[in-house]
């Protein structure tokens, strides 16, 4: 052992201590919530690739992180709880090692600038959490310094291994995690930073919400000056007793014609036969009967 640094253990091996700390952790009913990483990606959502470019963009980190890299894709962070403002992990490496870290909440000031330059960019909940918003909208929120990521001097962590490091290999695999974390959760970044994703919904939405309160009396327009204005003949409003009485006779219209539907008729009145021929007859030149006109000389002839 040099300068009291304990043997190197592989991976295979700590992937076995991590596995039984596991079994011991479900047999006292606790469920551990493990960071498990396919691929050599670790983020691959817009919410889990700009926390861990935070993390990279920052000098204070830089030494440190590449070791973190490793042991957060080899399965090294077994448990990670995230909290508001707080995270709590264990980190499987010589031992096993608890990791802490606090996080400030988003100052108040800097949110209601996100807030405010977000507004009506944002058209729901469901492309809020997916990231699927405006270039303008990705780097307002990822803008070092005034974004909704958190700089190193907002984040403050212990971990219970001998490294004598700000950073040491634990915490930075615990802060990848993280970010692994958002690909599939990414409402744990506001829970964490302490605001209310719901916040940058509303704000989208107050260019376009009607107001509650109606137009001051004299902003309103009578219906004389909506006539004038546009050349109408506006309607009186019916009174009480003209609007009963339309209903009634809508109403007896309506049973009338469900009468008539269901075969509901006056029975026909049969007419007498000379009745009849009366009316066939009626208004009808009497007919006149016309004898043959004589032949004027077979008359004569007859009477010689």
């Amino acid at each position: 052992m040099f300068y009291g640094w304990k043997p190197y253990v592989s991976v295979a091996t700590r992937r076995k201590n991590a596995e039984r700390t596991l079994a011991k952790l479900r047999k006292k009913g606790e469920t551990p919530s493990g960071v498990v990483i396919n691929g050599r990606s670790i983020a691959n959502t817009f919410w889990g690739k700009a926390w861990c470019d935070n993390l990279e963009r920052y000098s204070d980190y830089e030494n440190r992180l590449p070791r973190g890299r490793t042991y957060v894709r080899n399965g090294s962070v077994v448990d990670l709880r995230i909290t508001p403002g707080n995270v709590t992990a264990l980190v499987s490496g010589s031992s096993l090692y608890t990791v802490k870290a606090k996080i400030s909440p988003v100052p108040k000031s800097r949110w209601s600038a996100i807030r405010n330059d977000c507004a009506g960019a944002i058209d729901s909940l469901v492309e809020l959490l997916q990231g699927r918003f405006s270039k303008g909208v990705m780097e307002r929120i990822c803008r070092e310094g005034a974004g909704l990521f958190p700089t190193p001097k907002e984040i403050t962590f212990t971990c219970s291994c001998p490294d004598w490091a700000a950073m040491c290999k634990h915490i930075a695999a615990v802060l990848y995690g993280i970010g692994a974390r958002l690909d599939h959760s990414p409402e744990v970044l506001f829970v964490l930073r302490q605001v209310d994703h719901n916040d940058l919904i509303v704000a989208a939405g107050q260019d376009v919400t009607l107001g509650k309160t109606g137009p001051a009396n004299s902003k309103r327009l009578d219906d004389t000056g909506l006539a004038e204005i546009f050349g109408l003949e506006l309607a009186v409003p019916a009174t009480v007793s003209e609007r009963s009485a339309k209903k009634r006779t809508t109403k007896k219209s309506a049973v009338s014609a469900a009468a008539k539907k269901v075969g509901h008729k006056k029975p026909a009145v049969r007419k007498s036969s000379a009745k009849r021929r009366k009316l066939s007859t009626a208004g009808k030149a009497p007919k006149t009967s016309r004898r043959p006109r004589r032949n004027s000389s077979l008359a004569r002839e007859k009477n010689t």
